[in-house]
């Protein structure tokens, strides 16, 4: 296994890595490592990226979100099919986790951990959902999924404030929306295995979302911003809709966002 010695250049690797299992047990040691203090960190390196970035397997196929077939919930294969895009979806937030710690120079020592937290949940979140799969006769790739989640990576690729306002406080955000109904949906379906791991993800996507607030509102203050305005004027520029309800505003709230912030996003759901 690749033996890292410091904390973004390691990232930089296993975001590179195209084996999904590598990717999270690389992961999973990145966070053991630092977590024991074996890890350097170099955050005013400037650091170039050589290889195509993120890794990802063959399959599953990636097709465009409005081409992704919609199964019916009371057969194996559709409840399967939803697990597989919680599962993308959680593999795509490993290599965003992972872009936003080597991609971003010059952040406080607390940024580069928060993020690495993050990618080795994510990892676990995969790690369960894959597994959980399997059990329904499916494997990871067997259903075409989407790329949204780094096509929006890309377009803030230049910008650390853009990238927390647009994925942890937007898109990510919106798993704490949509997740307890898609939980609703699959026990109701029949799959009563699927509700504790869930919950789990539920519990520790607040968090993550609440380090994207935590770093949005830091780089907001660094930079002389005002929070509202500036998150209006980004969404505005990079998100193409208006967020639609309902919103899981006590999710919300427990992530970090204020009063205020939730009032204008009911607003836009009028």
């Amino acid at each position: 296994m690749f033996n890292p010695t410091e904390l973004r250049l390691a990232a930089l690797h296993w975001l590179a890595e195209c084996d999904v299992a590598a990717k999270c047990a690389g992961v999973r040691d990145l966070a053991l490592r630092w977590s024991v203090g074996r890890l350097a960190l170099a955050a005013d390196a400037s650091l170039a990226c050589t290889l195509p970035i993120p890794g990802h397997p063959a399959r599953p196929e990636l097709i465009a979100p409005r081409d992704v077939v919609r199964r019916a919930m009371h057969t194996q294969e559709g409840r399967a099919a939803m697990v597989h895009a919680m599962a993308h979806i959680e593999f795509n937030a490993i290599n965003l986790a992972l872009d936003a710690l080597w991609r971003f120079a010059d952040m406080p020592r607390d940024y580069y951990a928060d993020w690495l937290r993050v990618a080795d949940e994510e990892a676990l979140h995969f790690t369960l959902l894959a597994d959980h799969l399997q059990t329904l006769g499916f494997a990871y790739g067997d259903f075409p999924a989407h790329n949204g989640l780094w096509d929006m990576a890309l377009q803030t690729q230049h910008d650390v404030l853009a990238r927390m306002a647009l994925l942890p406080r937007t898109l990510e955000a919106r798993g704490l929306d949509v997740v307890p109904g898609m939980k609703t949906k699959l026990v109701q379906a029949g799959d009563k295995v699927i509700a504790p791991l869930m919950e789990v993800i539920l519990r520790d996507e607040v968090g993550h979302v609440q380090i994207g607030n935590r770093w949005f509102n830091f780089l907001c203050a660094q930079r002389g911003l005002e929070p509202l305005a500036t998150y209006a004027g980004l969404f505005a520029q990079y998100h193409p809709a208006p967020l639609r309800g309902p919103f899981n505003l006590e999710a919300r709230r427990a992530a970090g966002f204020s009063e205020a912030e939730l009032a204008a996003l009911q607003a836009q759901d009028t």
